[in-house]
């Protein structure tokens, strides 16, 4: 598809930087061209897919993303080929209070998708929950075979939080905070030694290198440009050797420090600019780690490829 009708998607779609926060009659962008290494894969029409605001590419099937919708909808994710098709639901037996982000990986010889549920907008919320579900063998609309939840709060009180990433090697999940600047690194263990207990995150430090609104952003938008900047999403390469999070603006990329990822995102960033979307709030690495998969909120949205070589 020619990037003049990737641009007009992009265009058309309505503009929100903050979920429900940007009016819908914000400025349209300019036809621009398409940053180096985006394509458009498809164009997710689905009404089912409404407010897409996670997306992982599959462990188990190939030409496969699992992608899941904001707060309060349907407490289920949805796998999408690359035309755009929805191929499947898999439902979980727990409520969609705000699911903001999701990861895939493989423990232990199986595939797994661990949906976080760490939206909190309102910054009320005591506790927080990740679901661990297996992926399915087949792509049919069915429910989750099996489910482990994993509750936790902050160690300083609440916060809101759109991005989620697993570590295998080291049994971690590591979330990003938004909202805060710069954005809040925490751990989680992803086999804790008491299952059943509230776990407490791990403050681990800061990331470097987030670009924040200019003067020109915050002038054209005083109220929600400052939102432009804030983190949505987040992953870790299959082979844990790249460390990737997405901005409304901006994709930015870590190669693994030898201390850890810590270390890692006190680093600056290698940082790409993404195409002008509505709003960019899902993102995942394939199996290879060459390349990312990114959805936005409201449709029409894009889904598309973003190569970034090796």
């Amino acid at each position: 598809m020619s990037a003049r009708w990737l641009a007009l998607i992009f265009m058309f779609s309505t503009p929100l930087w903050a979920g429900e926060l940007e009016p819908a009659r914000a400025p349209r962008k300019p036809i621009q061209p398409l940053p180096a290494g985006v394509t458009l894969a498809a164009v997710l029409t689905d009404a089912r897919l409404d407010e897409v605001s996670g997306l992982a590419v599959s462990r188990r099937h190939p030409g496969i993303v699992w992608v899941h919708n904001d707060s309060q909808d349907a407490h289920a994710l949805y796998a999408v080929d690359t035309q755009g098709r929805v191929r499947a639901t898999l439902e979980l037996p727990v409520p969609n209070i705000d699911w903001e982000d999701i990861a895939s990986y493989q423990r232990d010889g199986r595939s797994y998708l661990l949906v976080a549920d760490t939206g909190d907008n309102g910054g009320i919320r005591k506790e927080l929950v990740l679901h661990e579900v297996p992926e399915p063998a087949e792509l049919r609309d069915q429910g989750a075979s099996a489910l482990r939840s994993i509750r936790f709060r902050w160690p300083d009180g609440a916060r809101d939080c759109e991005a989620l990433a697993v570590d295998v090697a080291d049994a971690s999940i590591w979330l990003i905070s938004k909202k805060r600047v710069p954005p809040q690194l925490f751990r989680l263990p992803l086999l804790p030694a008491e299952p059943d207990a509230v776990q407490v995150a791990e403050f681990r430090g800061q990331l470097a290198g987030i670009v924040q609104p200019s003067a020109s952003d915050l002038s054209a938008n005083p109220v929600y440009g400052k939102y432009r900047s804030q983190i949505t999403a987040a992953d870790i390469s299959a082979d844990g050797q790249r460390f990737a999070v997405m901005s409304y603006q901006h994709l930015y990329l870590w190669p693994r420090h030898p201390d850890g990822w810590p270390a890692t995102l006190a680093q600056a960033p290698i940082r790409l600019d993404l195409p002008w979307m509505a709003q960019a709030e899902a993102m995942g690495f394939d199996a290879s780690g060459a390349t990312v998969w990114i959805s936005s909120e409201h449709l029409p949205a894009p889904l598309i490829r973003h190569a970034l070589g090796h």
